[in-house]
């Protein structure tokens, strides 16, 4: 699909607050709420906008830590870890990569005791690497207009 500069502009608003009504940005890119609406609507049945959500402090829901964990999967473990990674209710988000580790995964924790148990829980199916996140610089970034 080719997203014309409407979209991008409405993609735009919409990654900012995915709240904001067709009317509010109708009126930012000059087309009217129903324009709007179908438009969103022909962009969600294409999967370009595969869905919205909400943005949860892990620190106020009780979560003191945030770290980034990668892991390299020992021989045999990786298939294992992938059908086990869905049921830990610490991470975030999960990423199959290249190079030396076969995994980096986002996890928030309790504490320093919760993390320490979550790798004992981990170190089965492979080598650790664990960074605590000290700040966000860039989190949710919305995805542009490419320049080419």
């Amino acid at each position: 699909m080719k997203i014309d500069d409407l979209n991008w502009k409405i993609l735009g608003y919409l990654q900012q607050d995915a709240r904001e009504s067709f009317a509010n940005i109708g009126r930012k890119v000059g087309l009217t709420p129903p324009a709007i609406a179908e438009r969103v609507k022909k962009m969600e049945d294409l999967g370009l906008i595969e869905g919205y959500g909400t943005t949860v402090s892990y620190a106020l829901a009780g979560h003191q830590l945030k770290a980034i964990i990668m892991l390299r999967a020992f021989m045999g473990k990786l298939k294992p870890f992938l059908n086990k990674v869905k049921s830990f209710q610490e991470v975030v988000n999960c990423y199959r990569i290249t190079g030396n580790e076969n995994i980096i995964m986002e996890v928030v924790l309790k504490d320093q005791a919760h993390l320490e148990k979550f790798i004992d829980e981990l170190i089965v199916y492979g080598e650790c690497r664990t960074h605590i996140v000290l700040s966000n610089i860039v989190a949710n970034a919305p995805i542009k207009q490419s320049k080419n």
